[in-house]
């Protein structure tokens, strides 16, 4: 897609990564905001909201006539991706309690990893077929889709409204720091690694560029699974538990990612690193609402806002570092670092009962 944009605009590799970083940028400043909606408005009002505003968004890009449009409608549609995500947490707090909460948080973000395996699929195919503008408008299609779906067939729970409370007063809260952290280290963790593991591979192995692209791929797809299995040991485990050993597992694989001595042992790091950075998901999203069940929309955003943060300034700083020490090895073992240091700190957890 970024070769097709770049024939029809012209703009250069830095102006091509400012369209995903845009994206992220809203995404990331909506999290907050939108579970405050979520919480105050419902979360299914705010669900078909956002899946409106994606669908728009998408078919305006599919129609823009220079850089900036394509940049502007980037960041409109973070938004609405940003709204989706926090609704949608929000919304399975309100259907599902219980041990069933667990598993169905799980499942949720399982699904927003599937959504990503298939834009991975899905997008060459429609742009080999339709051209850049028809996979827009085949994307902003499929979401016109669900939510048309959704509209009139997801149930609409009761909700009464609620004052959205004092974000301050959860900035202060320091468990809610913990969990954020937890989330920077795994799903943050997930993609910044992600986004590199795919040079490193090409790099370290000289493996084609095709087959480095999916083995990189498994790092992020293992959530599918990883997510929901995690929202099953909930059952088993306590999460201060869960979390530190994912955590850790992740500083591992980080570890053979950075010894590099052989692609059995990378290829190993690689589904250690996808396993490690799913199982949190449920432990983290649904402890935050726990802390915060009238405003967990909020507390949800919260955390993953925080979480986003190692994206946006964790993946320039592995390049940076890989650029001055000239290999990735000091890279992966800083990540590996920041794991070590985050599965202590879930140690700082309060123990709870379901």
């Amino acid at each position: 897609m970024v070769s097709a944009l770049r024939g029809e605009f012209g703009f250069d590799q830095a102006s091509a990564g400012l369209l995903t970083t845009g994206i992220f940028l809203t995404h990331a400043l909506m999290q907050v905001p939108g579970g405050r909606l979520a919480d105050r408005l419902g979360a299914a009002r705010m669900m078909g909201l956002a899946l409106a505003w994606v669908a728009l968004g998408n078919f305006a890009i599919a129609f823009a006539g220079a850089y900036w449009q394509l940049l502007g409608w980037k960041l409109f549609t973070g938004i609405g991706t940003g709204m989706a995500v926090t609704a949608g947490s929000r919304y399975v707090v309100q259907v599902f309690t219980g041990k069933a909460l667990h598993l169905a948080q799980g499942m949720f973000g399982g699904s927003i990893v599937l959504g990503s395996g298939f834009v991975i699929f899905a997008v060459p195919q429609l742009l080999g077929a339709f051209g850049w503008r028809g996979a827009f408008v085949g994307s902003a299609a499929v979401v016109a889709l669900v939510w048309l779906y959704w509209m009139l067939a997801a149930p609409k729970p009761a909700q009464s409204l609620k004052h959205a409370g004092s974000i301050a007063e959860m900035a202060a809260h320091g468990e809610l720091w913990l969990l954020g952290v937890m989330q920077m280290a795994s799903f943050g963790l997930v993609i910044v690694a992600g986004s590199w593991i795919t040079t490193l591979l090409k790099t370290s192995f000289d493996i084609p560029l095709r087959t480095a692209g999916i083995l990189g791929s498994v790092v992020l797809l293992l959530g599918i699974v990883t997510r929901p299995l995690g929202g099953w040991l909930m059952h088993q485990i306590e999460v201060s538990t869960l979390l530190g050993a994912a955590l850790l597992l992740n500083a591992a694989a980080c570890g053979l990612l950075a010894w590099g001595h052989s692609i059995e042992l990378t290829t190993l790091a690689v589904v250690a690193l996808g396993a490690g950075c799913g199982v949190p998901y449920a432990a983290i999203f649904t402890k935050a609402a726990k802390l915060y069940p009238d405003r967990a929309g909020a507390a949800m955003g919260f955390v993953n806002m925080v979480g986003i943060v190692m994206i946006l300034v964790g993946a320039p700083a592995v390049g940076r570092l890989a650029d001055w020490s000239g290999d990735f090895r000091t890279s992966f073992l800083a990540l590996g670092a920041f794991s070590v240091l985050a599965a202590a700190a879930s140690t700082r957890l309060k123990q709870s009962a379901d």
